[in-house]
């Protein structure tokens, strides 16, 4: 499977590309890792990119793509996935309400609605 990782900085995403990693070396998917600027995340742009290459390098994932996106982070993620040919979207996203239920954030409701591919959320 050809599959996009969407990351912006917080603990979410790199829990999202930890799981992500494994799941490539499992099966062989081609893995595509796009990192979208978000202000209020824990980490800039550039800390989230420099710690996916750390650990792509540290899981023997040289041949994966890492690139950033600039503008609204929900759109260039839908953007991106669009010009591309990916089986799947994987984005991390959602927290859990007092009464259970799942929130979604803004940027991951957007790419849930809109993606053009199968998006599966880790939470």
């Amino acid at each position: 499977m050809n599959v996009l990782l969407g990351l912006g900085g917080s603990d979410e995403s790199v829990k999202t590309l930890r799981r992500t990693i494994d799941r490539t070396q499992e099966v062989g998917d081609d893995l595509t890792v796009v990192i979208v600027a978000k202000p209020e995340s824990k980490r800039s742009q550039d800390e989230t990119y420099e710690l996916t290459v750390d650990h792509l390098e540290d899981a023997g994932l040289e041949n994966a793509t890492v690139e950033k996106l600039e503008g609204d982070p929900g759109s260039a993620l839908v953007d991106y996935a669009e010009q591309g040919e990916f089986d799947e979207l994987v984005i991390g996203g959602g927290t859990l309400s007092p009464m259970g239920k799942i929130q979604l954030g803004p940027i991951t409701e957007f790419v849930l609605l809109n993606a053009p591919t199968t998006v599966k959320l880790v939470r």
